[in-house]
């Protein structure tokens, strides 16, 4: 859905009008997956055979899928798009994904993730991480920089000696990985949980272990500390 800017009208266009359609592909996948795992861990559900389904594209959709609690996984818009053949190259992908990993059977890693899954109030604000970028194989593109400079938290220097040199101020990181998505080469940007006794150079605030979520945390004024 969108709009032809030289005509005036919505697109697509059916006889001079258009209209709102379905959401499908690759972004309704978050969405749905998220459906899936509350399913899944949802006492009054858990265990039923589920099928999903929502912007499967490659094998490593599906195999998220399944470890989300699926038993089979449905494709729609990656064939019309791609044809068939996508769905070969998905079981070829997912079968080199559970060699690698030892899997037999499906049933070995279906429902692995949902465990790892809680309601968004319940996680643990304590947890401190920290952005490591990785000189070695760090291709100086700057994309990380960029992204933090302009719509997060301005936490990487750009430069070192007068050379591009892309590197972590863990005085303002604080530790929301954006950097780490936006990479363009996989395992060079990495997060490092701060251990107990490690100082956050952002907050001074000591590292001691203890768990806080959103229901008790300071932070948030009506929790029952605050209260």
């Amino acid at each position: 859905m969108g709009v032809d800017l030289d005509r005036m009208t919505m697109s697509p266009v059916t006889d001079g009008w258009g209209s709102h359609g379905g959401y499908c592909g690759p972004a309704v996948k978050p969405i749905a997956l998220n459906m899936v795992a509350e399913i899944a861990r949802d006492p009054a559900t858990a265990g039923m055979p589920l099928s999903g389904i929502g912007g499967i594209t490659t094998w490593r959709d599906a195999a998220e899928y399944i470890a989300m609690g699926c038993g089979t996984v449905q494709v729609c818009t990656a064939a019309m798009v791609y044809g068939f053949k996508i769905v070969q190259d998905m079981c070829s992908g997912l079968s080199n994904f559970m060699d690698e990993k030892g899997y037999a059977s499906l049933d070995e890693f279906r429902g692995r993730a949902v465990p790892t899954v809680k309601n968004w109030n319940q996680l643990n604000l304590n947890y401190v991480e920290k952005a490591v970028i990785d000189q070695d194989s760090c291709i100086k593109c700057g994309r990380c920089h960029v992204v933090c400079e302009d719509t997060s938290h301005q936490a990487i220097f750009a430069m070192k000696d007068g050379q591009r040199h892309f590197e972590v101020n863990d005085a303002e990181c604080v530790g929301c990985n954006l950097c780490v998505s936006i990479c363009p080469v996989p395992g060079t940007i990495s997060m490092r949980a701060l251990q107990p006794g490690e100082t956050d150079a952002r907050t001074g605030r000591v590292i001691d272990g203890s768990y806080a979520n959103w229901t008790t945390h300071p932070n948030n004024p009506m929790s029952a500390g605050c209260a």
